[in-house]
Formats: structure tokens, C-alpha cells, sequence
């Protein structure tokens, strides 16, 4: 960067009726930056881009238009999802995604690329699974849940906007967690009836998480769908919540269904 004297003494050569190129061969300025200079004299102040600060994000104006796709991601995120610094500055948001769900992984894909349309996403493969990832500079403040150790080791709590996204967007908040670490089976069970083995089936839903705190998040917003649920008795450190009842299976299918 040439300091606001060189730029003087520059454009004073070329004011003296010497052409761009002399004055580009004698200073070694290039004709580019004489060109610039007729235009703004002093220089642009020298940015750090590690040192600009990350500004929290508030919820007017800097949420995603989209809240809807944030909260479903929301979901992703607390079930699969995790925050890495880069080098260089910024972070990397990445999700993982079985193999088994092609439509899973493309909808994590699309619902990065909603919140965040500026910035760009790749699909790592690992073995059995991808990574759907994505740089930027805001992950953090997007999801502010992000911290050392594993989730269900440190206290996850929403901020007051994520609630209200959340209490405006339950659905979408109740799918993103089904679609990490949920899942929609067939059970089945046998009975005697008339002196004939009859086989029964019924659908119902599983979410497993580690992480007493998003447990709770995900059994507030059933309930505040009107969902049942039930946690099971499981001899691990995990916790399982069972949806089970017929109108409440009706209702996840409606707005949540099968991972595809």
C-alpha cells in the first residue's frame, strides 16, 4: 500500500504531462493504481479480516429471512451437527448425513444454502455417511449452542430468538431433530384370536439423544403440536422418546414422514 505522499508525487508526474506508462516505469507504480488515484487520493485503511469482530446476530435484521428452513435446520444441527474454526478465520458448519437418505442429505444441502444464501456448501463423503459442510463467517452467532466438548457434556440452551423461530416453526424444529437422530419404524406384535396367530403392525416414532437439555427441547415441541410421547426405559446413557399413539403417529406423518 503507497502512502498518501507517493500518490501525491505520482499524479504530480502525470499533471506534468507525463504519460501513465513513464510514470508507471519510473516509480514502478502500476498504471492501474495511477488510473485509481485520480479518483480517490488517500488510501483505503489496511483491514485484518481476523480481527473483524463476529456482531451477534439480533433477531431484526440479521436472522435468515427464512426462519421456517432455520428451524428445521435448527434440528439438523443440534442432532448431527457441529462448528469447527478455520484456519484463515471464519468457521466450518458441518452435518452429518447417512448414506442411506440421498433426499436427507439434499435437504440439509438446500436448507444451509436458505439460511445462508451467500455462501456456498460441498458434500464430503466419509465412510458410511457425508458431511455436509459449509464455510462462513456467522455459524457461530447462527448457532450460538456451539462449544467445547460434546453436547450433551455442556448446557444447550436456545436464545430468545431461537425460541420464538421455534415456537413459531415447531414442525419444522420437530422434523430437522427426526431427520438427525429420530427415525419412523414399523413394530410389530402377535395375538390369539378365535384360536388363530394374527400379526399386527403400527408405526411409531423414535428420537434418541444423548443430551438431557435437547431431549427437552424436542418434548416441548411436541408438545406444543399436540404430539404424545413417552420416554422409554433404556439400560444406557442415551435417552429414547417414543411416539406411539395413532393420532399422534397421524400427525408426524403429516408433517414430518419417513427419512427417504
Amino acid at each position: 500500500m503507497y502512502d498518501l505522499d507517493t500518490r501525491q508525487r505520482a499524479l504530480t508526474l502525470v499533471a506534468d504531462g507525463h504519460s501513465l506508462n513513464s510514470v508507471s516505469k519510473r516509480t514502478g507504480i502500476s498504471r492501474a493504481a495511477l488510473r485509481a488515484w485520480k479518483t480517490r487520493l488517500e488510501p483505503l485503511p489496511r483491514v485484518n479480516a481476523h480481527a473483524v469482530p463476529c456482531v451477534r446476530w439480533r433477531p431484526l435484521p440479521g436472522l435468515p429471512d427464512d426462519t421456517a428452513t432455520y428451524s428445521y435446520l435448527l434440528g439438523l444441527y443440534l442432532g448431527d451437527g457441529c462448528i469447527s474454526n478455520h484456519p484463515r478465520g471464519g468457521h466450518h458448519l458441518r452435518i452429518a448425513c447417512a448414506d442411506a437418505w440421498p433426499s436427507l442429505i439434499e435437504a440439509c444441502r438446500t436448507a444451509i444454502l436458505a439460511v445462508r444464501p451467500e455462501g456456498s456448501v460441498c458434500v464430503l463423503q466419509k465412510q458410511g455417511c457425508v458431511m455436509v459442510t459449509s464455510y462462513g463467517r456467522h455459524w457461530k452467532c447462527l448457532f450460538p449452542q456451539h462449544g467445547p466438548g460434546k453436547k450433551h457434556e455442556r448446557p444447550i440452551v436456545l436464545e430468545p430468538w431461537q425460541r420464538q423461530i421455534v415456537s413459531e416453526h415447531p414442525w419444522a424444529f420437530i422434523r430437522g431433530l427426526i431427520h438427525s437422530d429420530g427415525c419412523r419404524i414399523t413394530n410389530w406384535t402377535e395375538k390369539v384370536i378365535g384360536g388363530r396367530l394374527k400379526r399386527y403392525e403400527y408405526p411409531r416414532y423414535f428420537f434418541t439423544n444423548s443430551s438431557a437439555d435437547i431431549i427437552g427441547l424436542f418434548t416441548a415441541a411436541l408438545d406444543l403440536v399436540g404430539v404424545e410421547w413417552k420416554a422409554t426405559n433404556q439400560p444406557r446413557t442415551a435417552q429414547n422418546i417414543s411416539v406411539a399413539r395413532k393420532a399422534s403417529v397421524a400427525l408426524m406423518d403429516l408433517h414430518v414422514g419417513a427419512k427417504s
